[in-house]
């Protein structure tokens, strides 16, 4: 086993943690193998941070897991998405962990979702047991490590949260078993003009610098000589490493120091789950929609409202004006305190640029991040909250005329290079409505790979009307298609004995799935959604149909516009 020690690092843990127990040694490894990890806490993702580690499971599923510490189940989840098959321990010590993408649990625990899922008819289900039905002790199997929900391959989906408030705090600042001596890389170096009047490099644009350097020394090249005249911020490009695993992983702190002054922090400590969209704010979202690069910022946009910013002084900006020499330092680190600088100088100048001609053009809106914003157009509408926005918006929209399979022109709404926040209000009028049709259309966003993802809305005044977390293009479609249901080897009259499961193939073209009901000899049928691979599994449990008899099967799938089909079959078994 290995042991998972809390450990404090003093100067890094704010009052996030403040009451670490007095028992540093009360966690042990939720699995029996190495800890190699594929991920980490605070790990950069579109629209939120990792919340746990990643723990590999040796690139297959069944690996014990085992409870980390005394404690009580509180929580079980089934589900085609997300966690997928997923346990939740509470501990006297104030801390919960979690356990998540699970093959299966321990037959205890399967009896009792099983039973549940059957008096629900449902296969998604979410429990909360009492206190005194499933109390674990420390390193006892709980599971089965797994590939489920979202998961993109096996491993074991780790977390500690905060028992009062659900907030996932960084296991890899406690002591987890693992050796990790290998600072992190710092990759590149992102300059960004703050306004139309800051000159870098003599250019109102944003200049991206390659470093030098390693282990732990980076610097930038005297043909990268960088000046500055105005207001600037800056980001970069890192990442970290552990020792044993080839995977690039998230830095842990980033620090950016002007004349030896701390401006800006940020400490990946713990975050709250409401708060992990702000991801898209830390990080520059038009370089990683374009590039696929994720650059972190070393400044704070206006209504970024994250928690892990500390001392953070005028927002992490510098303004550049006094002709004067300036000496900077990022300085990143890992949750194990190993530390990475890169040190470049910067020359001010006082010249500052004429704002851009023609920047605000007569397609363009201005829109204050704090406030309500509105825009019309013929057959369309917008309404953008305050709070959706992280910075002021230069909004522009223009359109074209639809295709054959579009009932509405097509809506280029700004781009989808901005990132919103939260939900707005998006109304189109569609051109034409085929009679009977009404219920059947949607809203679609259409992207760059002119894939069709589904916004379904309400009809409100003769228009579709949707809550949209994206801007992008946007027209309305129609979806009288029903799903498609491919049986994997079952004729009628199939003889399946000696199988030990059914698998039946459910997709849906453009709407999604809303709904399957399943049923074996009248019987409701536990089967299982694997989602990301559009396939139902059932297990053949020989407690609910009687072996070695012809069965018949049913099958109705339902997709989001109401669309149905329906399977019938007969199997032995």
């Amino acid at each position: 086993m290995f042991l998972i020690r809390f450990f404090i690092f003093s100067t890094l843990f704010y009052s996030t943690l403040n009451d670490i127990p007095k028992d540093k040694s009360i966690f042990i490894s939720p699995l029996k193998i190495p800890q190699l990890l594929s991920a980490n806490f605070g790990e950069l993702r579109i629209d939120h941070f990792h919340s746990g580690l990643d723990i590999k499971t040796q690139g297959v599923t069944g690996k014990e897991v085992v409870a980390s510490a005394n404690g009580y189940i509180y929580r079980i989840s089934v589900s085609p998405e997300g966690f997928g098959n997923a346990i939740y321990i509470r501990h006297p010590s104030g801390y919960s962990t979690v356990y998540g993408h699970l093959d299966r649990f321990i037959t205890k625990i399967e009896d009792y979702v099983k039973t549940q899922q059957y008096a629900k008819k449902s296969f998604q289900i979410t429990l909360y047991p009492e206190k005194e039905e499933f109390p674990v002790k420390q390193g006892e199997l709980i599971a089965y490590s797994g590939n489920s929900g979202s998961s993109g391959g096996p491993h074991l989906h780790f977390e500690i949260r905060k028992s009062d408030n659900e907030k996932p705090v960084n296991p890899l600042l406690f002591e987890f078993g693992m050796v990790d001596n290998i600072p992190p890389v710092i990759e590149k170096l992102v300059i960004y003009p703050i306004d139309h009047h800051t000159l870098i490099n003599d250019q109102n644009t944003i200049k991206k610098v390659i470093v030098t350097g390693g282990r732990g020394v980076y610097s930038v090249t005297q043909e990268n000589e960088i000046s500055i005249s105005g207001l600037a911020g800056f980001g970069i490009k890192a990442y970290d490493m552990l020792n044993d695993s080839p995977n690039k992983v998230a830095v842990y702190s980033i620090e950016l120091l002007i004349d030896s002054a701390s401006i800006f922090k940020y400490i990946m400590d713990g975050f709250s789950f409401d708060e992990s969209r702000y991801v898209n704010s830390h990080i520059d979202y038009e370089t990683y929609m374009k590039d696929n690069i994720y650059i972190e910022r070393a400044y704070v946009l206006p209504d970024d409202k994250l928690s892990v910013y500390k001392n953070v002084i005028n927002r992490g900006l510098f303004n550049f004006n006094d002709n004067k020499s300036h000496r900077a330092k990022i300085i990143v680190t890992d949750a194990n305190n190993n530390k990475s600088v890169l040190s470049f100088q910067i020359k001010a100048q006082s010249e500052t640029a004429q704002p851009v001609q023609g920047f605000i053009d007569k397609n363009t809106k201005v829109m204050p991040y704090n406030q309500t914003n509105k825009f019309s157009a013929d057959n369309i509408s917008i309404s953008i909250p305050e709070g959706a926005l992280y910075d002021t918006l230069y909004f522009s929209y223009k359109k074209e005329e639809g295709t054959s399979e579009m009932f509405s022109d097509l809506h280029y709404i700004h781009d989808k290079f901005t990132p919103v926040h939260k939900a707005y209000s998006l109304s189109i009028k569609p051109t034409s409505i085929p009679a009977g049709k009404e219920s059947k259309m949607l809203i679609v966003q259409l992207g760059d790979d002119q894939k069709k993802s589904p916004v379904n809305g309400i009809w409100t005044e003769g228009s579709l009307s949707a809550d949209v977390l994206s801007f992008g293009r946007f027209y309305i479609g129609i979806d009288t298609v029903a799903p498609v249901i491919s049986a994997i080897g079952l004729l009628p009259g199939a003889n399946l004995t000696g199988k030990k499961e059914l698998r039946i193939k459910i997709t849906d073209e453009l709407s999604g799935i809303k709904s399957y009901e399943p049923s074996i000899d009248g019987n409701w049928a536990l089967f299982e959604y694997d989602q990301k691979n559009d396939m139902l599994i059932y297990k053949f449990d020989e407690k609910r149909i009687k072996k070695g008899t012809e069965h018949k099967l049913s099958l109705k799938v339902t997709d989001n516009k109401d669309n149905s089909s329906l399977f019938k079959s007969t199997f032995t078994w």
